[in-house]
Formats: structure tokens, sequence, C-alpha cells
């Protein structure tokens, strides 16, 4: 856990969220910047600050943050959404804890 990350607080508990799912590697909670009428963060439970800093091993995390994602879009009934990922400030990764958007099109 990385103390100064909002993120980190979230799986801590230290900052109440709207969570829409949670396991024993990850969870999902509601983006408070919406940008889809449906805006969901999928996070993994351990501070990896973005794609780049991945290890040997996290692949599993990887794809169970793909397989929540698809969870809890079948959980708010989209048929269609988009997944983004950023990596890095220039990229427009604002917070760094790797996670990704899950968003309904409209």
């Amino acid at each position: 856990m990385n103390t100064d990350c909002i993120f980190c607080k979230i799986v801590a508990k230290e900052i109440p969220t709207k969570l829409e799912y949670e396991d024993d590697f990850c969870v999902s909670f509601h983006d408070i910047r919406p940008r889809a009428k449906v805006h969901l963060l999928v996070i993994p439970k351990k501070h990896i600050a973005t794609l780049n800093d991945m290890e040997d091993g996290d692949e599993k995390i990887a794809g169970r943050m793909m397989l929540i994602a698809k969870k809890v879009a079948q959980k708010n009934n989209m048929q269609s959404y988009r997944l983004a990922l950023s990596v890095g400030k220039e990229a427009g990764q604002e917070v760094f804890h790797l996670h990704m958007h899950v968003m309904s099109p409209t």
C-alpha cells in the first residue's frame, strides 16, 4: 500500500466510495467524475503505479481486472461498453495506481 495514493486509501476503506465489486485481488467503484452515464473503475488491491510497473506474476491481476470489467458491465446492464487504461501523465493518467475505466457508450 502506498499511503499517499487515493486508490490505496479506497482499498483500505479509509475513503468511502460506492463499491460495485470486491474480491481478494481487485475492487470496482464508481468514478467521482463520470464521463459517461455509467463510469466505473477497476483497480488492483496491490499498488502498481502504471502498466509499465507491472512485474512477472502480475498478469493474473491484469486478467482478473478484465473479468471484473465484464462482470460490472453486465451488472449495470451494459451490452456494449468501452474500456480505457492510460499509462503515464502524458497519456492522461491522473492517479498513479493502475486502473481501468469501464464506460457505457452514452
